[in-house]
């Protein structure tokens, strides 16, 4: 276009793809679009990042963060704690960053932000808002401390989790979010109970409520709308706030990668991922499950849960997380209905 070009000759684009939640989605009024569908979204996190096909944490840091990013008008930094999602995105020299972001280590990064965001308020800068963001291992395992502390405090900054359910970046190990009967590199698939052991582990979500602080949420990169919605409301608050995101792992699940958004699908409709909201301590709202399906559905495409579907005790560790399932979609109310799952 040269300068003389009028107004009246700029030709607008037209989209006439509906069936996803980027492009298509221009076609719908404004107030119905995802962040992802605008124009002129940020891209926080761009392309030529190392993440794995399919990967749901490179979905989720993404989506999450351009959402933070307009949220906050462009005024954000992002603290990440050591993990793939540093390693994938940041390889030396390299970035896919295109915001102020800093390296903390594995289990310090609530703490890094706690203060980065006391450095802005010293420097009389309120309008920076800070995230600080890790995968399970660094969140729920060795950041676990540091995160409480920052709870506790209240401080200002919105810790997401990226759970991916193990140690992905080292070669797929156990973390305290793996679920049950699961395989990884060290909870492998032998003995009387194969997999990961029942009864261990345990909920950051539950936790983080239970600190009584502003905000609390889960969410999953199935849902574009209700995490970008979540994210937002996050940031129009100030305190301590924690989301945690549930990101499939086609390579440490043994999945495919077209199926990643399935699987987080899967995992609310079966009752294995419950999708809640609280503040304050109280939950104030849950994503309904719309068309229930037993954890079996689940389980079957992952590779990590092959074993519980050659034998007769393996069948009654299906009985049993579906006895997990049942007891989370009664906790949250998240079926509306009487009747068997599908």
């Amino acid at each position: 276009m040269t300068n003389g070009t009028t107004s009246a000759a700029i030709q607008k684009l037209h989209f006439y793809q509906k069936g996803t939640f980027t492009v298509g989605n221009r076609l719908v009024s404004e107030a119905d679009r995802s962040v992802q569908a605008s124009i002129d979204r940020s891209n926080a996190l761009t392309c030529g990042h190392r993440a794995c096909q399919g990967c749901g944490e490179a979905l989720g840091a993404r989506y999450a963060l351009d959402a933070a990013l307009r949220a906050a008008g462009g005024n954000l930094i992002a603290v990440n704690a050591t993990g793939c999602l540093e390693v994938f995105t940041t390889p030396y020299p390299e970035t896919s960053w295109q915001i102020p972001w800093i390296h903390s280590l594995f289990g310090n990064a609530a703490a890094v932000a706690t203060g980065v965001a006391a450095a802005m308020r010293v420097k009389g800068r309120p309008e920076i808002r800070v995230v600080a963001q890790g995968g399970d291992g660094g969140t729920t395992d060795i950041g676990f401390g540091c995160l409480s502390g920052m709870f506790e405090r209240n401080d200002d900054v919105l810790y997401i989790c990226y759970d991916n359910e193990a140690y992905m970046n080292t070669g797929v190990q156990r973390s305290s979010a793996t679920p049950p009967a699961a395989r990884t590199a060290t909870t492998p698939a032998v003995g009387p109970q194969p997999g990961n052991v029942f009864g261990t582990g345990k909920s950051v979500p539950k936790i983080a409520v239970a600190h009584g602080i502003p905000f609390v949420a889960t969410a999953t990169v199935a849902d574009l709308h209700d995490l970008e919605r979540k994210v937002v409301k996050a940031m129009g608050i100030h305190g301590a706030r924690y989301l945690h995101i549930h990101v499939p792992c086609p390579l440490g699940w043994g999945s495919a990668s077209q199926d990643t958004i399935r699987l987080a699908q899967l995992a609310v409709e079966c009752g294995m991922f419950p999708v809640f909201e609280a503040e304050h301590g109280v939950v104030t709202g849950r994503r309904k499950i719309r068309r229930r399906v037993p954890v079996e559905d689940y389980l079957k495409p992952q590779r990590r849960f092959a074993h519980l579907f050659t034998t007769e005790e393996g069948r009654k560790c299906i009985s049993q997380l579906q006895a997990m399932a049942d007891r989370n979609i009664a906790e949250y109310r998240l079926f509306d209905w009487e009747g068997d799952v599908e």
